[in-house]
């Protein structure tokens, strides 16, 4: 199949300007469709015009063919909590940059954290990000915004205002919110308007400093450390709070194998759900080995135990999404001794081919990895995509998953280069990557459907 995805991808360039509507639409043939919904991968057909899906399978054949050569097509990835450097560290990554990035990944809508500088914590940085994000972005972007003013843990946003201005979530990210009487009025509100909150479930006295999880690794190292426990710790607390004020509640990141529990009893009966990034399913705390900074990741890399029993939370649909949880840094920031450098990495490029990792080892199936990339965020989310049906947007990544390539950091378009995969052998190269209809990456399939 890698000899289809060279004649098809070309370059490989990103395109930062979409070819000209050709009215006529694409219909992509022999084509291997990755159906999360269904649950199967199967040969087929998908027609797209006018931005949309128009047939999967269907008897209309019209518009401009391209043979797709046994490529896997499959929605677009939905990246659930991706770092964007605007506001503030513009340097570190732009809306465009990353937008660029996401489109190279096979991610057509990014979701953005408001943990930027200022923080998006009101209607008129919601706004002002809204607009530049637009200007620039060759995907999607829709954006969380913080829980509380400046996500200082002290005062609740305006909530309702915020989701006027298109806010889809809530969230302080990593600085956890310590007072629990602030916390539970901003989901007791957040409740009353309907609004997703995203807790990050760590407690915040044992995490305070650590730059790895305990263990006999951490200790020979003699690097600061927290124990498992404290994500289990932070997860008890807030499900207490769910349960209280019956907010919906999404957990960023289970990471570990004694959260587990304490997550399958409250979604027996609570509205929550649970993401982790593809760093944790992937990677384990052996992986810093001489103090390695791109491992630096928050919270902390895992054992080998707790990355398998999470890996098995994702096939089984106990944990709905997994997210790049791109956190671009700059050289400065990594550049220095481990328990000072800046935690991150990023992941917009090698989301895709990091979960190819677990289809190879046979270890989550296709449709469940694009179930949890791409068809549940969105529907936690309230978007439109995720779905390969009949009026979908068509938001689709076409794609080799059994391409072999070495990753070299600098050939990645974000800005900052801090991924642990550097030097990697991987599999799994986007073909094309198609927004609404225009296709964005990727040697030109056809005109614009």
């Amino acid at each position: 199949m890698t000899e289809a995805n060279e004649a098809l991808t070309g370059s490989g360039e990103a395109l930062a300007a979409p070819p000209a509507n050709s009215g006529a639409g694409l219909l992509l043939t022999n084509v291997r469709l990755v159906d999360p919904e269904a649950g199967e991968v199967r040969p087929g057909t998908v027609r797209i015009a006018e931005g949309r899906i128009a047939a999967v399978d269907g008897q209309d054949r019209t518009g401009e063919t391209v043979d797709a050569r046994g490529l896997y097509l499959a929605p677009g990835i939905v990246d659930m909590g991706v770092k964007v450097g605007e506001p503030g560290e513009r340097h570190k990554e732009s809306f465009r940059s990353a937008g660029l990035a996401a489109a190279a990944g096979g991610v057509t809508t990014m979701v953005v954290r408001p943990d930027t500088n200022p923080a998006i914590d009101s209607p008129e940085m919601l706004e002002f990000v809204t607009r530049r994000a637009a200007e620039v972005s060759p995907v999607h972007i829709r954006h969380i915004a913080a829980l509380t003013r400046a996500r200082a843990g002290r005062e609740m946003v305006e909530i309702g205002f915020l989701i006027d201005a298109g806010a889809v979530a809530f969230s302080d990210c990593d600085h956890v919110v310590t007072n629990t009487k602030v916390l539970s009025r901003c989901l007791i509100y957040a409740k009353s308007l309907g609004a997703l909150v995203i807790g990050h479930p760590q407690e915040p006295g044992l995490s305070e400093g650590a730059a790895a999880t305990s263990g006999k690794f951490a200790s020979l190292r003699g690097l600061p450390s927290v124990s498992p426990i404290a994500e289990r710790m932070g997860l008890e607390r807030d499900m207490t709070l769910v349960e209280m004020t019956g907010v919906r509640y999404h957990a960023d990141q289970i990471t570990t194998a004694r959260a587990l529990p304490v997550l399958e009893r409250a979604k027996a009966r609570l509205d929550v759900t649970a993401g982790v990034s593809i760093h944790h399913l992937t990677l384990n705390d052996l992986d810093v080995g001489d103090y390695r900074t791109f491992f630096k990741v928050t919270p902390p890399l895992r054992s080998e135990e707790d990355r398998r029993a999470v890996v098995e939370a994702v096939a089984s649909g106990l944990i709905d999404t997994i997210s790049s949880f791109h956190t671009p840094q700059d050289e400065e920031s990594k550049r220095l001794p481990f328990e000072e450098a800046a935690p991150g990495a990023v992941g917009l490029q090698t989301l895709l081919p990091a979960a190819m990792r677990l289809h190879h080892a046979g270890l989550v199936s296709l449709p469940v990895l694009f179930r949890a990339m791409a068809l549940n965020p969105a529907r936690r989310l309230g978007l439109e995509g995720g779905r390969l049906a009949e009026g979908a947007p068509a938001d689709l990544v076409l794609f080799d998953p059994d391409a072999p390539f070495v990753l070299d950091r600098f050939t990645l378009l974000s800005k900052s280069k801090n991924t642990p995969f550097d030097g990697e052998r991987m599999q799994g190269k986007v073909a094309a990557t198609f927004v609404s209809g225009r296709q964005v990456y990727g040697a030109k399939l056809g005109g614009q459907a």
